[in-house]
């Protein structure tokens, strides 16, 4: 049986399409499993065993589809369920089983502050759509591979090898803690901290270790996002916002505290997945969650979301994993 699995975007999603690949692989007896999505995520699934064959989203549509019909698929398994995809399936003809996004339950609890959507994992919404085949959620974590061996010596100062991450980027100002917020919490860890993020907040880094000192060690914009997900794979625990690297930092098992400011997790079902130890930190308020994807800033001008965050549980659970 030949397969083709879509998701296009974004690292997050894509991440969480992983259990369903990876089931797919192992318990349809001699599947051949294929993912199509965008080149820029391509990375997310380099050097997984269970994709026989990488597609990337060409330019032209009529291109993607072409390469498509040609492959001879026996199936679709479409996980994005957007109006490309619906083209591609339109025009290949091909048997599909599609990822309900139930986006009019969702809009509903975003504008009307009301709880439609059920709390139930972005993973298990994914596996419904292969329920058909008759696979079965696994029970295991995501999957991230690191392509190419690093040293924690060539990366990090000798007196950070044992260390906590904290993931400080983030798409959107409203998944951001501000970074006088960061810098009290960075206080009250106990051991050194390495804060990591693109070149985007790298500036917001050198603030931070500016006010911390030598605890800290900014890789923000230095490394790069494979180095990062080392970094982050090595870490006795991690701080993270509502991020991929964050989401990517599931597929290690290793102790995350997962902070949600203006977003929160059970809308879209990306509460941390499959994680032995987790605190999910955030606080209830009317006002929240004001936004499914984050905004460029509080919509009411004060931010309580981040502000109002107790800090102490989550220095109190990164100081207690070490």
């Amino acid at each position: 049986m030949k397969i083709l699995v879509i998701r296009f975007s974004s690292m997050g999603d894509i991440i969480y399409t992983t259990p369903v690949v990876r089931c797919l692989k192992t318990q349809l007896a001699d599947a051949e499993i294929h993912f199509l999505t965008k080149p820029a995520f391509k990375y997310i699934y380099d050097n997984n065993p269970y994709v026989d064959k990488l597609l990337l989203l060409k330019p032209s549509l009529t291109e993607t589809i072409a390469e498509i019909k040609a492959e001879g698929y026996d199936h679709i398994i479409d996980l994005h369920n957007n109006l490309r995809t619906a083209i591609i399936k339109l025009r290949t003809g091909i048997k599909a089983s599609t990822y309900k996004k139930q986006t009019i339950r969702k809009w509903l609890s975003l504008k009307l502050n009301l709880k439609l959507v059920p709390p139930t994992h972005l993973v298990d919404r994914y596996l419904k759509a292969v329920k058909f085949l008759g696979i079965t959620n696994d029970g295991k974590s995501i999957d991230y591979y690191i392509k190419q061996d690093h040293q924690l010596t060539a990366l990090l100062p000798a007196s950070h090898q044992n260390y906590v991450a904290f993931i400080i980027g983030a798409t959107h100002f409203t998944k951001r803690m501000p970074n006088q917020k960061i810098i009290s919490i960075c206080r009250q860890i106990n051991w050194p901290v390495v804060l990591l993020g693109g070149s985007d907040v790298k500036a917001n880094g050198d603030e931070i270790a500016a006010a911390i000192g030598t605890n800290i060690y900014n890789a923000c914009g230095i490394t790069t996002l494979e180095e990062s997900v080392f970094l982050v794979s090595k870490a006795k625990s991690i701080i993270g916002f509502d991020t991929g690297l964050t989401h990517i930092a599931e597929a290690f098992d290793r102790p995350i505290v997962s902070i949600w400011g203006g977003t929160v997790p059970d809308l879209l079902g990306v509460q941390p997945y499959m994680v032995k130890d987790v605190l999910v930190a955030g606080i209830d308020l009317s006002c929240r969650p004001c936004s499914k994807f984050g905004l460029e800033k509080c919509p009411l001008g004060h931010f309580k979301c981040m502000h109002d965050i107790p800090e102490e549980p989550i220095a109190a659970f990164a100081n207690n994993k070490i």
